[in-house]
Formats: structure tokens, C-alpha cells, sequence
């Protein structure tokens, strides 16, 4: 079967700005909560590999664009580090940082790839987490201005602006499961962080469109669907609404449709675990939804009801409402521990098509990490990673069924470009086109699926 997808179909893949940049002398960049977090503990890093010693796009992003040209793309995201831009997160500009910037922006449309650019990606400055980070009002203020000023600097190129990615993961990193800086176990500070970010994305998305600029702005989000055990079983069903409400729908609401899930706010209302709420917010809210989405998709949950009486926490935790169910004879990606289920991708978009006016959006990460890909390696360094060409025509098969029944869908980029820093995983699991030698200066050699995605991406399909 040949599967052959719209015209000007966005191909391409995703990235970030603290996750491939890296740290240089003199280079004027402040610190963020990552740049904090490993001075203080870096033991808690894999192999101890810091945020400094990321890819180094910060060198060589005229060398990785060329990649990205050989490798298909015509399309590809990444952040600007708000600790980059305002060293202090507010205040006086960079300007070393505005000249870089300017310069990957340029050089991605010299080379026919349209940026697609984000602005925040887990990265708080530290001067702004010491105040408090996401649970400080001043931190809507300040974002507000640092995005306005990226705006202003760079709009006349850029045309695709997101205000956040993934941003329920600081809100479950940071506030309730301690994978992320400030490693905190707090529900309603949880729910408040949440609720900040959503006002700084709607008060960001209403300064871009008084400011009359000709692209469109959205944001990204990780929706990962949440599928009861048994459909038969009413207590399973509300389980999985439960945890949809919370992961999902908080932000997929507050964000398309300009309003928080009512099953929600009852669930909050009950444990007075509702945010701090100014007069105006709501309108605000109410009146600057997205213009496009951005849809994350790696894995399902999957939910029953609760059984376990186990506690994670002291006081209220998402986790009392539901259990995760391991399904039987799942398909697994063992390194990561995540399940491969194709057809979420799907769901996701039928979703948005039948409850969210099918809403212009994309997917803008979808990929696999693997551990131990040298394993694969060839005499010339480059990397058999059909696993990942399977993984991708997978997903696409999908994506493309997708569009047969009318979803509004224009793009995929895949989770990444070249192997990149993630987190406390630092380069544990490996998830580019593109292979980064650590020991070699960061040496790039493209691997089989980037191969095989210029092909495709040339073809605008492939066949089954």
C-alpha cells in the first residue's frame, strides 16, 4: 500500500534549546534550574553528563542544518533558552544570545526548513526559580515579556511560535514525582504551577496577536491517552476520565477550547485544592486559545480503578483516583519502558477532529529511544536502526488514516534530530536521526532512519 500524504506536509523533527546548545565561557547565558540542579547533584545525571555537555548546536548548527537538509527536513523546532535571552530571566537582553539565535533562524531558511520556534521548555532561570518559579505570579509577568521580546526580534522570519512543550511535565517533574528541579510533592502547588502556565501561554498568545505579526502561535502538548482496563466496567471508565482530566485535558481545554474540564475543577474543588485565581484570568483565558496545536505522542496509560491503598504522598495526590493497569502481551519498548500502541495516534486525532473543531495541528514529537545503539553500528559508524524506521512507518500508517477520514493534521516531526541530552537520562537512550559521538567532539554521522526519512520526506510517503 503506498501511503502518500497532503502537499506542503510539515516533515521534520523536534528539539530544544537546553537540550543541545550546551554551556560555553563568556557566552553570556544565565542559569537555569538544569545548570543548577547538576552543580548541586550530579550524580543524579546518567554517566554524571551535565547540561554543558550537550550537542553542541551552539558550534555546530550550521553543520547540523546541513544535516537536517540531507536528512529531509523542511520543517524543525527548538527552543530559545530564556536563561540565554534574559540571563536573570528578566531585565537586561543578551545580545550574544540574540545573535545566535538570529543566526540559526537564518540559516534554517536559507536552507528551505521553516523554524519552528518554542519558548519554554522546562528551562526556568534560576534568578526566577529562586523567587518561586511557575508558583510565582511575577514569573507570568516576566515570561509575558520574555515572550513579547522574542517577538519583536525575531517575528518578521519566524511564523510558527509555541508557548510551551509538554507543559504538564513540570507540573508532574517538579511537583509530584520528583523526576524534575524543585523536586517538590505538593498537589495544590502542583495545580497552581499548572495554572500559571496556562495564564502565561494565553496573556503570551494575546500580546502576539495585538502585536499584529503574520504567523500563528500554539502550543505542545503530550497527549497520551488514557484507556480503561475494561469499557464495560463503569468504575474503570471513571478512572480513566479521571486521569484524562488531569494529564490531558487540564491543559488541552484551558488551551483549544479556552476553558478548564468541569470534572476537574469538581475534583479540585473537593480536596480546596483550586489555584489562586485573579479577576480577568478566566477571560483572558476565554479569549487567547491556540491557532495550532502542537500533539506529543510516545505512549498510552492506561487505568483501572483503584485498588491499591498504597500512598505516595501525605496529602492528595492524582494518583488516589486511579491505578495504572499493565496490559497483558503489550508491545514494549524495553530500554525506555514504554509501550509501542501505533493507534493512539490515531485516537489522538480523531479526538481533536470530533471534540476540538479539528483544530490545524501536528504532530511535533513522536520517536523511540533506544539504549546501547552501538550496538548496531556498521564499519563506517553509521547505525542500523531499522527498529526506528518501523517505529515510524508505524505511526505514519496511522497518521495517514488519520487524514483519509478528515483530521486536520499538517505535519510530523519526529524526537530527534540527532541524539540529544535528556534530563537525568542525559544520552542514556538514543532517539536521533543523527548519531552524536560524545568521545569524538560531538561527532554527527547520519544513521539508517535518517536515510530512509530524505527518501521518504522526497516522496512525500512510502510504501507499505
Amino acid at each position: 500500500m503506498k501511503y502518500q500524504f497532503p502537499e506542503n506536509f510539515w516533515w521534520g523533527s523536534a528539539a530544544s534549546g537546553p537540550q543541545t546548545e550546551g554551556v560555553y565561557e563568556d557566552d553570556g547565558k544565565g542559569q537555569n534550574i538544569w545548570d543548577y540542579w547538576y552543580e548541586q547533584e550530579p550524580t543524579k545525571f546518567f554517566h554524571q553528563v551535565g547540561p554543558e555537555k550537550t550537542s553542541r548546536f551552539y558550534e555546530k548548527y550550521k553543520e547540523d542544518i546541513q544535516l537536517m537538509k540531507e536528512t529531509g527536513h523542511n520543517s524543525f523546532r527548538t527552543s530559545i533558552q530564556w536563561s540565554r535571552l534574559f540571563p536573570e530571566g528578566a531585565g537586561k537582553v543578551n545580545q550574544k544570545a540574540v545573535d545566535f539565535y538570529n543566526a540559526v533562524i537564518n540559516e534554517l531558511i536559507a536552507n528551505d526548513i521553516e523554524p519552528f520556534i518554542n519558548l519554554y521548555h522546562f528551562d526556568m532561570p534560576m534568578a526566577l526559580q529562586e523567587k518561586g518559579g511557575w508558583l510565582n505570579r511575577e514569573t507570568v509577568e516576566a515570561y509575558v515579556v520574555f515572550a513579547k521580546t522574542c517577538f519583536e526580534l525575531f517575528g518578521d522570519r519566524v511564523k510558527k511560535w509555541f508557548t510551551h512543550n509538554e507543559p504538564v511535565v513540570p507540573v508532574e517533574g517538579g511537583y509530584l514525582y520528583q523526576f524534575h528541579y524543585p523536586n517538590v510533592v505538593d498537589m495544590k502547588k502542583a495545580v497552581q504551577v499548572g495554572y500559571h502556565e496556562v495564564l502565561a501561554s494565553a496573556k503570551a498568545i494575546k500580546v502576539y496577536h495585538e502585536m499584529n505579526q503574520t504567523g500563528e502561535i500554539g502550543i505542545i502538548l503530550n497527549l497520551t491517552p488514557s484507556y480503561p482496563r475494561d469499557e464495560n466496567n463503569p468504575e474503570d471508565v471513571k478512572a480513566a476520565a479521571i486521569a484524562d482530566a488531569i494529564f490531558n485535558r487540564s491543559f488541552l481545554d484551558s488551551s483549544v477550547k479556552g476553558e478548564f474540564p468541569q470534572d476537574l475543577i469538581e475534583l479540585l474543588r473537593d480536596i480546596d485544592h483550586l489555584p489562586e485565581i485573579e479577576t480577568g484570568d478566566l477571560e483572558t483565558i476565554k479569549e487567547n486559545t491556540v491557532d495550532l496545536l502542537g500533539v506529543n505522542y510516545y505512549q498510552p496509560r492506561r487505568i483501572k480503578a483503584k485498588e491499591t491503598t498504597t500512598k505516595l504522598a501525605e496529602g492528595p495526590m492524582p494518583d488516589d483516583y486511579f491505578d495504572n493497569y499493565i496490559m497483558p502481551g503489550r508491545k514494549m519498548n524495553p530500554y525506555r519502558g514504554w509501550e509501542i500502541y501505533e493507534k493512539g495516534i490515531y485516537d489522538i486525532l480523531t479526538n481533536l477532529r470530533e471534540n476540538y473543531g479539528n483544530i490545524r495541528c501536528f504532530i511535533s514529537e513522536n520517536g523511540m529511544g533506544v539504549e546501547g545503539e552501538e550496538d548496531y553500528i556498521n564499519a563506517d559508524g553509521s547505525i542500523e536502526d531499522d527498529y526506528r524506521i518501523e517505529f515510524v512507518k508505524d505511526h505514519l500508517a496511522y497518521v495517514h488514516q488519520a487524514i483519509q477520514e478528515g483530521s486536520n493534521v499538517q505535519g510530523y516531526h519526529m524526537w530527534t534530530c540527532m541524539d540529544n541530552w535528556s534530563w537525568t537520562n542525559a544520552y542514556k537512550n538514543r532517539y536521533g536521526f543523527i548519531a552524536v559521538d560524545l568521545e569524538q567532539e560531538g561527532k554527527r554521522t547520519i544513521k539508517k532512519s535518517g536515510r530512509w526519512f530524505k527518501e521518504m520526506t522526497d516522496q512525500n510517503g512510502f510504501n507499505a
